[in-house]
């Protein structure tokens, strides 16, 4: 049964094989000798991200949740292995140097200029960014949800760093690590002060805010131009349509992250098309709505996504 409120089977089938396809490929190219070795950080980041939108797609297309966890070792293995090799770079550069992205085709260069990036790989590893907070607010969620190891659980947070900087993503992650410092601010207001308002709520109203957040909490993390989430429009019929391939659903995972850290009642966001249920639910049938198959367009996905 597909989770997601939009995509067909033919589409859920192909994306997966082909996420499995890249990531087995991409592992393999790893293990040769580099040809371009500045991008080699680059290259083993963009790989990480694959395994978490791997998990999500599956979730999408309906499969089973003790399937997923699977995926966390390569995460791990590959941010990793992406930190490693950008420290090595770094580290013959002289003070005042730093990275120049602006050349898409080919690796980062050395650049002079005040204005270059102290990481080679272009993204901004800081909480107080919101694609990086996003996607690390996604990570803690599935590691809770999906129950993953002790020591895969530590990796994660140790690459995601950022201890006593946001209250919020600190009280989720101490829920399962009681030593960790507490920040004293929230980083990024819309959406997450509903989520924040939702656990700081007395019991008998936390039910209704969480679903307050969840309603809000696609349209609050809109934002312009060179602030946008890198999968914000995917799915969007004008700006990003499903047959480019690229979604993967749009799920909230940090009202899953809340639910799990705090016992919140979720019973109101059940069914919700972003609020992913199934996810604390592994042995009880579905929380989405059951779809009405749609009449089959043949080679249609097969002919834009090959």
């Amino acid at each position: 049964m597909i989770r997601a409120s939009i995509g067909e089977q033919e589409y859920w089938d192909l994306r997966v094989s082909k996420d499995i396809e890249w990531i087995s490929k991409a592992n393999k190219l790893l293990a040769e000798e580099s040809k371009n070795p500045s991008y080699d950080p680059q290259f083993s980041y963009d790989l990480s991200l694959e395994f978490p939108r791997l998990i999500l797609r599956r979730y999408s297309r309906g499969d089973n949740i003790s399937e997923l966890p699977q995926y966390f070792s390569g995460l791990l293995d590959t941010w990793e292995l992406s930190n490693k090799l950008a420290a090595e770079l770094n580290a013959p550069l002289e003070s005042g140097q730093g990275w120049d992205h602006r050349h898409l085709v080919s690796a980062p260069l050395v650049t002079n200029d005040s204005r270059g990036h102290n990481d080679p790989r272009s993204w901004v590893f800081s909480l107080s960014d919101l694609n990086h907070y996003n996607w690390c607010f996604w990570l803690v969620g599935l590691a809770l949800s999906l129950e993953i190891p002790d020591d895969q659980w530590q990796r994660l947070i140790a690459l995601i760093g950022g201890e006593g900087e946001d209250v919020l993503l600190d009280r989720i992650i101490a829920s399962r690590q009681a030593n960790r410092k507490i920040g004293a601010k929230l980083l990024h207001k819309k959406p997450y002060a509903r989520l924040l308002k939702a656990i700081d709520a007395p019991q008998d109203q936390q039910a209704v805010l969480l679903r307050d957040f969840v309603e809000h909490w696609y349209t609050e993390l809109a934002r312009k131009g060179k602030n946008e989430l890198w999968w914000y429009i995917y799915g969007d019929p004008e700006k990003h349509p499903l047959e480019m391939g690229s979604y993967f659903g749009r799920w909230c995972i940090e009202a899953v992250a809340a639910v799990k850290a705090f016992g919140l009642d979720d019973s109101l966001c059940l069914g919700h098309e972003h609020y992913p249920g199934d996810l604390l639910r592994p042995n009880e049938p579905t929380t989405h709505p059951i779809r009405e198959e749609m009449p089959e367009k043949k080679g249609f996905f097969k002919r834009w996504l090959r």
